[in-house]
């Protein structure tokens, strides 16, 4: 969309000030958007190792699952506690912790391989809790990063050259009318200098 504008000073002032802010908060952007850019990077090799952790502990866990008939609902999530940390300028998600319940059994008669079953299948859903909010670190970053390039390119390929080209435009008019002016005083003068002589 083209600027619309008035062949005035007071618009080129107006012009040149929106110029101004647009070519300071350039290289900001620019380098919000790389930051961004290496932390969802940053981000998805986390993801990658825990989710070689996660298949690591499922193929463990997998020894474990004819047992687990047994015992199907001994360890229960009781709790997780999240808060919103700020990355870039960017509100993500974090785990504060994660508490586990254990229902109440008669320890004594609980074969031996339980409590490392219970460690384990802490560790299985942390991790996957892990990986539901690294998901969604990723995503929300990687969501702000288009929108800070969608606006880098709109300040550096349009606002900027539209405005640098409009203040151009003004300011020509401006000393077209100028010398027009001086022109027609010039002929004026030399009227006046004629009749006078």
């Amino acid at each position: 969309m083209a600027l619309k504008f008035h062949y005035n000073k007071t618009t080129v002032q107006l012009f040149k000030r929106q110029l101004a802010i647009r070519q300071k908060a350039l290289p900001i952007l620019k380098n919000k958007e790389t930051a961004l850019r290496l932390e969802v990077v940053k981000l998805m090799n986390a993801l990658e190792q825990i989710n070689q952790q996660k298949r690591e502990l499922d193929a463990r866990l997998d020894d474990y699952k004819s047992f687990w008939a047994e015992f199907p609902e001994i360890l229960l999530m009781d709790t997780i506690e999240t808060f919103r940390k700020k990355v870039i300028g960017v509100n993500i998600p974090e785990i504060k912790s994660i508490k586990f319940r254990i229902v109440d059994v008669s320890w004594w008669r609980i074969p031996a391989w339980v409590p490392g079953g219970i460690d384990l299948l802490k560790e299985v859903i942390t991790l996957n809790l892990k990986v539901d909010i690294l998901q969604q670190q990723i995503d929300i970053l990687d969501l702000a990063r288009k929108k800070t390039t969608q606006k880098v390119n709109l300040y550096e390929k349009v606002q900027i050259p539209e405005y640098e080209d409009a203040i151009l435009k003004i300011k020509r008019f401006l000393e077209d009318k100028e010398n027009i002016s001086k022109a027609a005083q010039k002929i004026v003068k030399k009227r006046k200098e004629s009749k006078a002589a």
